[in-house]
């Protein structure tokens, strides 16, 4: 809230509207039956992921149809999404990661996906996408 008076004040629409977006998520998601008014840290960051997917997506079509002014107002909207988002892993900090989840599961070939992917996305949580996890086990079981 402190942010979205700040970005007011400032008259800084983008991250007004990044702010927007994220506080109408919030309250949708403490209204749903059963929330009993509160969400779960892991459900935000999840919802915050969700809200950042879904921008990517849109930043995509956008991007393919030339429509440069809606692509922008995407890619601001991300840009303020992810400040609230955990520090993501790098490529190598992934893969390290990884190696460890596969070692752990004893997983040997394609054929142990499924396992890999269950523990990676757990643990992983918040600090990966599910895209560049999938594509990373695929990559690593290839070997």
């Amino acid at each position: 809230m402190a942010e979205m008076k700040d970005a007011m004040k400032s008259k800084d629409e983008a991250t007004l509207r990044g702010l927007r977006a994220i506080k109408a998520e919030i309250i949708k998601a403490k209204t749903e039956p059963g929330a009993g008014g509160e969400i779960s840290a892991d459900k935000e960051i999840s919802m915050l992921q969700k809200m950042v997917k879904q921008r990517k997506d849109s930043l995509e079509i956008y991007q393919q149809q030339n429509r440069d002014d809606l692509a922008k107002k995407e890619q601001e909207e991300i840009a303020v999404i992810e400040k609230f988002l955990p520090k993501q892993l790098s490529e190598e900090e992934l893969r390290s990661e990884l190696k460890q989840i596969i070692s752990e599961t004893g997983a040997s070939s394609p054929a142990d996906m499924g396992k890999v992917m269950g523990a990676a996305t757990k643990k992983l949580a918040g600090r990966a996408d599910g895209k560049t996890i999938s594509a990373a086990v695929k990559e690593l079981l290839a070997k």
